[in-house]
């Protein structure tokens, strides 16, 4: 195959040759092939993290929650409102908050969430999360996270003793009573039973796992009505889960929601509750895309310096051919599809490289990890016990086609004043 003269020398000036010149141009391909991979692979993580994490939580959370700035004490009449509105699929009241669980003698304060599992399923598909055990609420029963049970030593069949978080005042109260007024009678058992809530002991039926180490670590599901107990609630409620046709329904059937219960309630959605993650995660997604890609500006700048060494050597060659007759634009040509062949194999080599490392982030990950004995991704920092990545299309185009933009006006600049170089001037000292 026949090629124009000018791809045919910008070929025949690419080929390796034991000079300075081909390990300027060495380097310049390792540049943006390592400016790619780095984009392709941290575009491509930072977009599973943010899509993991989405997914994650509509596992676990509800579409949308009404809330109070207090109790909801007539939350059946909210229930059947909430019904009511277009878009809706179920909705199911709960109540919330730290609670004190000890099982022989370890110690945690997870979140209590007190629900009715009937109603809850339909929202969340808690039995799905059951890895141990069955998802049974009635009576006295509990379920926790996976690794709350780790942590407390617990198996199926064990209790648990759930105390209050509001008690802590009523026994501060009473130290204060006691150290203000040393001769102060102490309250009977009686009237302490009057004033603190006594704790719940619980049957562990069943531990879930959701895949996210704050919710397996930090929630409790029991019976609403101990949570009412716990909280002293008597028939009230601290919120109320929706479930709407779709996630990205919610925000049209939140604004129907707000309108419809006034001042009485107030509905959020779960992007809403999540809303400064998500954010965090996009900003760092864009700054990172920013800073990278000055990985592939400053590659650009090799070849620029190594086109401008080329037409410094090349003067002679360049007067020939325009003695010859040769055009401009094809003298252009000759440096321009150099800047381009570099930004063409560096982009395919890194864009195959930032695949396979993709592919196998997570071993790759454990290599690192093993010899140096660190954790590389805690879970406990980042919510996964793996790497998440996915790789959008639309993002690897921007990146491959951002990058062969730099390298080929990077080449352009050397190009432009070769092709003016007078042919009298390079010729007169040959």
């Amino acid at each position: 195959m026949k090629l124009p003269f000018s791809f045919f020398l910008a070929l025949r000036y690419l080929k390796p040759k034991r000079t300075s010149i081909s390990i300027i141009t060495l380097i310049s391909v390792i540049g943006v092939m390592l400016g790619i991979t780095v984009l392709v692979v941290v575009i491509s993580v930072m977009t599973g993290f943010d899509h993991e994490l989405r997914r994650r939580i509509l596992g676990f959370d509800p579409h949308i929650v009404v809330t109070s700035e207090g109790l909801i004490s007539n939350w059946r009449g909210v229930v059947a409102e909430i019904q009511k509105t277009p878009g809706v699929v179920a909705s199911a009241p709960f109540v919330h908050g730290p609670v004190i669980v000890d099982h022989d003698g370890h110690i945690f304060t997870p979140l209590m969430r007190g629900i009715d599992l009937d109603q809850e399923q339909k929202i969340v598909d808690l039995r799905s999360l059951i890895k141990i055990g069955q998802p049974d609420l009635s009576g006295e029963n509990a379920l926790i996270g996976a690794r709350l049970a780790s942590a407390l030593g617990i198996s199926v069949g064990d209790k648990i003793t759930v105390y209050a978080a509001g008690n802590i005042r009523s026994i501060i109260e009473e130290l204060k009573r006691s150290q203000n007024d040393p001769k102060a009678k102490a309250k009977t058992l009686a009237q302490l039973q009057n004033e603190v809530v006594m704790p719940a002991d619980l049957t562990v039926t069943g531990i879930f796992e959701s895949g996210r180490f704050d919710y397996d670590f930090n929630i409790i599901f029991v019976p609403i009505h101990i949570g009412q107990e716990l909280y002293s609630l008597g028939d009230d409620v601290h919120g109320i889960s929706v479930e709407t046709a779709g996630p990205y329904l919610a925000e049209p059937v939140k604004r129907v929601l707000n309108e419809k219960l006034g001042d009485t309630a107030n509905a959020e959605t779960w992007i809403d509750r999540n809303k400064d993650r998500f954010d965090a995660i996009r900003v760092e997604r864009n700054v990172m895309f920013i800073i990278l890609m000055f990985l592939i500006v400053i590659a650009a700048f090799s070849i620029m310096n190594t086109l401008i060494t080329v037409t410094v050597q090349k003067t002679r060659e360049i007067g020939v051919m325009k003695a010859l007759g040769a055009r401009t634009w094809q003298i252009v040509w000759v440096f321009l599809a150099q800047g381009m062949l570099v930004g063409f194999f560096g982009n395919a080599i890194g864009l195959g490289l930032g695949m396979t490392l993709i592919r196998y982030r997570n071993e790759f990950k454990e290599w690192l990890a093993n010899p140096l004995h660190i954790q590389r991704f805690p879970a406990d920092i980042y919510e996964f016990s793996s790497i998440p990545a996915e790789v959008v299309p639309h993002d690897v185009i921007i990146i491959c086609i951002s990058a062969f933009l730099i390298c080929s006006v990077a080449a352009l600049i050397p190009a432009y004043f070769a092709a003016r170089l007078d042919p009298v001037k390079a010729l007169r000292y040959e």
